[in-house]
């Protein structure tokens, strides 16, 4: 959105210069006539490089900055701060550029008179289905602060869902790395040397000594250029095939029968679909609207599609879990507990035990996943370390038997 530069007088005669951002010039001029400001110039600035502008087009805005700003945000409404103040003030020391522009841009169409939900729907890349759904939720039922709270909570409880499956995946990562930088300097620059030694000796090589010296000849020549393209193929080859449909159902059920990882995004998917489920239903959000935003959220197409076959099920008058049950998605566990949820009434309240439940597991199976890989990724470690000095030692072996 553009920016402009008006240069104003306030109500005690005092002229300074203030930016504005607003679509039109004359947006921004009636911006600032609505503050009390009485307009002398008013400019566009200069659509030349800005830092600022390409920092907000880059950055990304995290679930942490999100659960922040709702904290904060219902924290002023609920202490009775005007919503269009509020705002101003949260895009002032909101240290995220892309958040920040939204808040603005959020904050003059409110003071338009746009509906706080409706002006979030406008920044999709900062406030996604789920948030403007509940936040519409809590202008309709006159409870907005109660719903950022919960907002607050949800997000919380997502980011440290995030960081657990991160911790977990931190380790196997860093270590690969390491592993995979050793074996590539030890093949780089250590295996030549003893190249020549070995020519020099004149005996005939190992077939892994050989295997080795021509992987170190592909390092070395322009020949890597050429597996590095083919890697690159193979990822945007997969990367297509996961946009399309039945890549995406493919390779999104075979992560859920993955060893060691297929349980954990089983458990991570239940416990995230119970807590937004939950969310929504409890902040007066429509089932059949909840289903469909859970749906768009789920992260797994074969969840989603679980979720939508429950969607339709309840719009024919059926039950949830009914239909959850025929996908053999959700565990038995959950569905049961769904169950008694939709019998007695307090479905919201049942999805948030089954949400608090499967984030406990979530944590223990992170803990387990990581006792099991930190021995196995050792392991490779020391077994790709060892294959490069057994290949560099086998032909001197073979030289000293000779020699006896």
């Amino acid at each position: 959105m553009p920016t402009f530069v008006a240069k104003i007088r306030d109500q005690k005669g005092n002229s300074r210069t203030e930016k504005v951002v607003a679509e039109t010039v004359a947006k921004a001029r009636t911006n600032l006539r609505q503050q009390g400001y009485v307009v002398q110039d008013l400019k566009k600035t200069g659509g030349g490089f800005s830092l600022g502008d390409l920092n907000s087009k880059f950055a990304t805005v995290s679930v942490k900055d999100k659960a922040v700003f709702s904290r904060q945000f219902a924290a002023l409404v609920n202490a009775g701060v005007a919503i269009v103040r509020s705002l101003g003030v949260l895009s002032e020391q909101c240290t995220n550029p892309k958040l920040k522009s939204a808040l603005i841009d959020i904050s003059n169409d409110v003071q338009n008179g746009l509906n706080l939900s409706d002006a979030m729907r406008k920044h999709p890349q900062c406030f996604d289905g789920l948030y403007v759904s509940m936040v519409q939720a809590g202008e309709v039922g006159g409870v907005l602060d109660e719903v950022l709270n919960r907002l607050a909570k949800l997000l919380e409880d997502v980011a440290r869902l995030q960081n657990q499956i991160k911790a977990a995946l931190s380790y196997p990562t860093v270590v690969g790395f390491l592993a995979v930088s050793i074996f590539i300097g030890m093949t780089v620059f250590l295996i030549p040397i003893f190249a020549n030694i070995f020519k020099d000796l004149g005996t005939e090589l190992p077939p892994l000594t050989q295997f080795m010296l021509w992987v170190s000849e592909i390092l070395r020549s322009w020949r890597l250029f050429l597996v590095i393209g083919i890697c690159v193929g193979i990822w945007i080859a997969y990367k297509q095939y996961y946009k399309t449909p039945v890549g995406r159902q493919t390779i999104d059920r075979l992560s859920l029968k993955m060893p060691l990882f297929g349980d954990l995004i089983q458990k991570s998917s239940v416990a995230r679909f119970s807590r937004t489920f939950g969310s929504l239903t409890r902040s007066g959000v429509p089932i059949l609207t909840s289903l469909e935003i859970v749906r768009d959220t789920s992260g797994n197409q074969v969840v989603a599609n679980a979720i939508d076959a429950a969607r339709v099920e309840v719009q024919q008058g059926g039950m949830i879990s009914l239909a959850l049950q025929k996908e053999a998605v959700f565990p038995p566990m959950a569905i049961q507990m769904i169950s008694i949820g939709e019998e007695t009434g307090e479905i919201d309240a049942m999805l948030m035990k089954i949400a608090d439940f499967y984030e406990d597991e979530v944590e223990q199976a992170v803990k387990a996943l990581t006792s099991v890989l930190e021995p196995i990724m050792i392991v490779v470690l020391g077994g790709m370390v060892g294959v490069i000095l057994l290949s560099m030692y086998l032909p001197m072996f073979k030289v000293f038997d000779s020699l006896g």
